[in-house]
């Protein structure tokens, strides 16, 4: 019998005490590619929001594919996840269907951070102190260079892949000290659009997805838990055929609510 609690994540800590770091990476100044006008609004917003929300926002903009896998694995290590309840992982650039491109980027192929470095570095065998912690990747970037609306599609229903079996646990454990943990778990991503779209950005006021994500939790926070904001942000792209983000690589185990002001 699982009580309401055990179902909701577990604010540790009262606030004077939690120490919540968020990052965020922007690239807006590139080499090869266009200059992403508008970004520094993103980043502006972002800020305040994750601030609003509790978070000390470590902030790090134009690097390269290997400048952000190092402050990513910078970031992991830091001692304030271990009296923090959650992070915010938040990376906005030029993007490929495969990852986020770093500043030296002129191509699919050179000078791209995969998303899997993202997950590695934050895993639970990589970054003990956030165990059991709520993980929210936000991204925004464009994943390939389709619009993702169709006039009309009558298409069938798609086939429905099978289940794989589940690997059996390792028989013969009876070392109390030893448990097992699954590998990766407790991430929530928010995507700014579908595999291989375009995600579009005001040269003024930012991008779009960042706009309606930082209304939705202004709004919703306060009674809503984190994957029920993300709907909010997708169904608020209901006018605007041309964008939809994508929940993805979801594994949380229960609702995060932020419990702003608490």
């Amino acid at each position: 019998h699982l009580t309401l609690s055990s179902q909701i994540y577990p604010i540790y800590l009262p606030r004077e005490t939690r120490t919540r770091r968020a990052l965020l990476i922007c690239n807006i100044e590139f080499e090869h590619l266009r200059w992403r006008e508008g970004a520094e609004a993103d980043v502006e917003g972002m800020t305040e929001l994750l601030e609003g929300l509790g978070y000390v926002v470590d902030i790090h903009c134009n690097l390269t594919s290997q400048g952000m896998a190092s402050v990513i694995k910078d970031f992991a290590a830091r001692k304030e996840h271990c009296t923090s309840d959650s992070t915010f992982l938040v990376f906005m650039s030029h993007g490929v269907r495969a990852g986020l491109c770093g500043t030296k980027s002129s191509s699919k192929t050179t000078d791209i951070l995969s998303l899997d470095t993202i997950y590695e570095t934050f895993n639970n065998k990589s970054c003990r102190v956030l165990l059991g912690k709520p993980k929210v990747v936000i991204i925004q970037s464009c994943r390939g260079g389709k619009v993702g609306s169709v006039l009309m599609s009558d298409s069938q229903d798609p086939a429905v892949p099978t289940p794989t079996t589940a690997h059996s646990t390792a028989a013969g454990l009876e070392d109390d000290a030893i448990f097992e943990v699954h590998l990766e778990s407790d991430f929530a991503t928010l995507h700014s659009s579908t595999p291989d779209t375009i995600s579009w950005r005001n040269p003024v006021t930012g991008s779009l997805f960042i706009q309606h994500l930082i209304e939705q939790f202004r709004k919703h926070a306060c009674n809503s838990d984190l994957q029920e904001i993300f709907r909010k942000i997708q169904y608020s792209f209901g006018k605007f055929p041309r964008q939809l983000p994508s929940q993805e690589r979801s594994t949380m185990l229960r609702k995060f609510y932020l419990f702003p002001g608490h």
